[in-house]
């Protein structure tokens, strides 16, 4: 029996433990090294501020429960079917209505957490295009619910494919309905395919994660303890001076390992028993260990394909697929950024044709001029040895190894900006534009002409006698640049673009 939703409704009743739990998860952690110092400390307290501390915390859990109960209560939402608009309201003591025309909906997620899992509820994602946050959240219905409103929500979409079969009855257009709701097998990533990604990959990300979390743990030490941990004397009592640079790499290699480790076991929780299946001539993707997630990719709305591989990831046959679909802004994008991690090159080749309808082929290629790479090595290898030289006898007398050092760094960044220089190109074809770029994992970025909101381009005064600038494609899931190519095949193929933006119908919103 399918769910009446044009009068208002609530979430499940369990959405107050759902709620509650949130609030609890959010000043957790906004007061965690607080709650890390009662607990050290904890045998310093007498008996009386333990108690009192007892009473605040249940004061503040009742507080909670009743305030989760009072949203519980004033939350309600509904389908207006006379103006096609989904409605939410919401809020304690100020209201808040939120109004979502129905033909303005991107994507209708389903997704659930491990809170939600263990009360067997779900929650239901409204987005929309051209807004810089999610629209509306239900955070706690059941699962037959969720995929029903989802139905709903999307149903304007499915009028719209049909709207191009013209011939079709009313028993056959039923019909057409009832096999598009069902998801048909198309691509699974293997636990092994996620193992091989996660080794392989978000090394530098992982390491800045991990560094910034004991920097915090030895700041916090700091503040507790009032010791310096790393202070020279202090190290000396657990290492001899003349094994300290061997304790150093071994904890390097500690640092390596744990990075490797932290990375695959994020893989894993984040994309285990990722399925891909076809609904409605769209991607439907689902993933996730403890929180799992329920997302759509329409073909239509794709506006940056990248897929990036690297030297290792080749030889082992995986790679990574990013697609961007239209966002409220750079920042936003990167928060809904969709990954297909662990795809072979088959399965790639299937996905890349249900959004493109045939595989990108890389056309006529632009490449940079060489200046590009000089300016990168002065920014990044010129300026740092210029500041180096002028604080280098102070930095001597502390590190006589600083020369080394240095020596280290412009061999690493040198071989890293010449061949991000190497790979950065751009390929145009009638159908494509490709953007190559990187150092270790190389990306190509694939976009279609017809979905370019708008071109810009420069070029420096200095540059007009060498014949080069710079072009930078927006779209309403990013930007893409290329700098310092042939500005006389830039500005032609501008206009070509143009043009074909001018004159095209697609429909990407």
């Amino acid at each position: 029996m399918e769910e009446d939703f044009g009068k208002p409704q609530r979430q499940s009743i369990v959405g107050i433990f759902v709620m509650f739990i949130y609030s609890i998860q959010g000043y957790a952690k906004a007061f965690w090294p607080l709650l890390v110092i009662c607990i050290l400390k904890f045998n310093e307290f007498d008996k009386l501020n333990v108690l009192i501390g007892v009473l605040i915390v249940l004061a503040f859990f009742s507080i909670m429960g009743i305030i989760s109960y009072l949203r519980y209560l004033n939350f309600t939402f509904y389908i207006d079917h006379e103006n096609n608009e989904f409605i939410i309201t919401e809020g304690i003591l100020n209201k808040t209505i939120t109004t979502i025309q129905l033909y303005k909906i991107q994507q209708v997620n389903v997704n659930q957490s491990l809170i939600q899992r263990l009360v067997g509820v779900y929650e239901l994602v409204v987005d929309t295009a051209g807004s810089n946050k999610k629209e509306g959240s239900i955070k706690a219905i059941s699962h037959a619910l969720a995929l029903d409103l989802k139905a709903r929500l999307l149903e304007n979409e499915s009028k719209k494919a049909l709207v191009f079969h013209d011939d079709i009855t009313a028993s056959d257009e039923i019909s057409i309905e009832k096999r598009s709701d069902v998801e048909i097998p198309f691509i699974k990533i293997s636990f092994l395919s996620l193992l091989k990604i996660g080794i392989t990959s978000n090394y530098v990300k992982s390491f800045f994660v991990l560094l910034a979390f004991f920097i915090s743990l030895y700041d916090h030490i700091k503040q507790i303890t009032g010791k310096d941990v790393l202070n020279d004397q202090n190290i000396e009592d657990y290492v001899d001076r003349s094994q300290i640079a061997t304790a150093f790499l071994a904890l390097f290699i500690v640092f390596f390992l744990t990075v490797i480790v932290i990375n695959l076991v994020r893989t894993i929780f984040t994309y285990f028993d990722y399925k891909i299946a076809r609904q409605k001539g769209s991607l439907l993707l689902s993933y996730g260990l403890l929180n799992t997630k329920s997302t759509i990719i329409k073909p239509e709305k794709v506006q940056i394909t990248s897929v990036t591989q690297n030297f290792f990831q080749k030889k082992m046959n995986v790679l990574q697929l990013k697609i961007k679909q239209a966002t409220g802004g750079e920042k936003e994008g990167n928060k809904q950024l969709i990954e297909i991690p662990g795809c072979n090159e088959l399965e790639k080749e299937g996905i890349l044709k249900l959004l493109f309808k045939k595989i990108p082929e890389k056309g006529v290629m632009l490449k940079p001029n060489f200046r590009k790479l000089g300016f990168s090595v002065f920014l990044t290898i010129g300026l740092p040895l210029l500041g180096f030289y002028f604080i280098r006898d102070f930095i001597m007398e502390q590190l006589p190894m600083s020369d080394y050092l240095v020596l280290l760094y412009v061999i690493f960044v040198g071989i890293i900006q010449f061949y991000i220089f190497k790979n950065n190109r751009l390929y145009i074809n009638n159908d494509f534009i490709i953007l190559q770029s990187g150092a270790w994992d190389v990306t190509n970025k694939i976009i279609l002409p017809s979905k370019i909101q708008a071109i810009t381009t420069s070029q420096l005064f200095w540059h007009k006698n060498i014949n080069i600038g710079s072009l930078t494609l927006h779209t309403a899931g990013g930007n893409i640049s290329f700098q310092l190519g042939n500005f006389t095949a830039i500005k032609q193929y501008v206009n070509l673009w143009l043009y074909e933006m001018e004159t095209s119908d697609s429909n990407w919103m």
